[in-house]
């Protein structure tokens, strides 16, 4: 079993559970297909599992960027990830132009990875970043820690995140402060515009 499933935190681990969205954020493993560090570089996007008539070869080859898979997009956006400029071209240049009203002048995707990399990356301990804002303004598809576990919010609920989808709903506590995972800029394009989002969240989140 490979470890190329990303939790909301970031982590990457060996689960049997499948996904709904695939990316990568350079070459992660050597030459055995073991990982060896967290990312390479700041070009962290989320993909297309099928793509026109492409046929994706074995898994984590020598020096090839390693595959990644996630639960669903939200999980992909608390990670830190943002849409392929190549597979998924109309998510991409949506996201783009949200981005650009959020962030006046930052219009190319190097701007924009460097932006996020220094939004989702402690520079100091290299950790994934949280942020503190009032749970009760959250869009729905942002990530919280709740009782040290991932949860979306969706709607009045938090729904703990597992491998294989979602558990049952807590009720969003009201006029409460949230540890929130997801990215400061992907909680305002969430905000904005949560249709430029394919597929959004996991079919455990409407079950």
């Amino acid at each position: 079993m490979r470890q190329n499933r990303v939790t909301p935190l970031s982590d990457l681990i060996a689960t049997p559970a499948r996904g709904l969205v695939y990316g990568n954020r350079g070459c992660l493993h050597d030459e055995t297909g073991q990982i060896r560090r967290r990312y390479n570089g700041r070009r962290w996007i989320s993909c297309r599992l099928r793509f026109k008539d492409w046929q994706r070869k074995a898994l984590l080859q020598p020096g090839k960027f390693t595959e990644l898979f996630f639960l669903d997009e939200a999980t992909a956006f608390a990670a830190g990830h943002r849409p392929c400029a190549l597979c998924r071209r109309a998510d991409y240049n949506r996201f783009v132009e949200t981005w650009q009203t959020l962030h006046p002048g930052q219009s190319s995707a190097d701007a924009i990875d460097a932006e996020l990399h220094d939004e989702r990356i402690d520079p100091g301990t290299r950790a994934q970043r949280h942020h503190d804002a009032p749970l009760d303004e959250l869009p729905d598809g942002a990530f919280v820690l709740h009782d040290g576990a991932p949860h979306l919010v969706l709607g009045t609920s938090l729904l703990a995140w597992s491998p294989a989808g979602y558990q049952s709903p807590l009720p969003r506590p009201e006029h409460a402060q949230a540890r929130v995972i997801t990215p400061r800029s992907l909680v305002a394009v969430l905000r904005t515009d949560r249709q430029s989002l394919v597929p959004f969240v996991h079919p455990s989140a409407l079950d």
